[in-house]
């Protein structure tokens, strides 16, 4: 296919899938349970950081979070006490437990308490097309506080050549102002046009098979040869895109 050509193409399948029904199988989901713009940030954040493995059990280990927070993400990060505390310890999905979660609840709080919230934090550090420094940054706020070491792998860095998908996957939900309803776009202050593709196994082989991709590895390296591409196509919202290599890779198996 030539340029134009691949551009209907994915033109057609973002159509295709960006749509309600997206939402019934994917972890966008969870933060639109909610209506406070500190419920739906926390809520994207939380599970958009375990969205890694079976999209159902993601989906199901996500509800739990809520469920632990008692459905208030917001009011639980700001007000929770010791006991609040322990009854997250239960908590595991993959290498995900109970001892990350209280750390993300502990670093959430001192975010919001310290910081101005996880909007103005990521805010800051906006380069031209690209928001992976303020992810970096966003990182090095995060970890500030004591916290295990281990829990540090859950927040990928970009400078150290991760694509970061999860974090992207969430920016798209945060930022991008989305006419179908799916992602929530609840933050203005960070363009859509700075958006990354969120990089994994799915969208990397649908990427490479179109030819949007040559690097072998999903890595940082491959998510900025593919944002370029995606910005070609267009540049004011490349991120859409995300929509119909995830669909193509996951529900067409292409």
């Amino acid at each position: 296919m030539n340029f134009d050509e691949l551009k209907d193409f994915l033109d057609e399948k973002v159509l295709q899938y960006n749509t309600l029904d997206f939402i019934e199988s994917d972890p966008v989901q969870i933060p639109h349970l909610f209506t406070q713009k500190e419920d739906i940030e926390i809520a994207g954040f939380l599970s958009a950081t375990i969205a890694w493995g079976n999209r159902k059990m993601i989906i199901k280990n996500s509800h739990r979070m809520m469920e632990l927070m008692g459905n208030t993400p917001y009011d639980f990060v700001m007000s929770h006490n010791e006991t609040d505390l322990e009854r997250l310890t239960s908590f595991v999905h993959r290498t995900f437990n109970g001892q990350d979660f209280i750390g993300f609840i502990q670093s959430l709080q001192n975010i919001y308490k310290n910081h101005g919230g996880l909007e103005a934090v990521f805010s800051k550090n906006q380069e031209v097309n690209s928001m992976q420094k303020s992810i970096s940054e966003f990182k090095k706020i995060f970890f500030e506080i004591p916290h295990l070491a281990r829990t540090q792998k859950h927040i990928s860095d970009p400078l150290n050549n991760s694509a970061a998908k999860r974090i992207n996957m969430y920016l798209r939900w945060m930022c991008r102002q989305d006419n179908k309803g799916v992602d929530l776009g609840i933050w203005k202050s960070i363009s859509p046009a700075l958006l990354s593709c969120p990089l994994d196994v799915h969208s990397g082989k649908v990427a490479r098979k179109l030819g949007l991709l040559e690097r072998k590895q999903n890595d940082g390296k491959a998510l900025f040869e593919l944002d370029s591409k995606l910005r070609e196509f267009d540049p004011k919202d490349p991120v859409k895109y995300d929509f119909a290599l995830f669909g193509l890779g996951v529900f067409e198996g292409f």
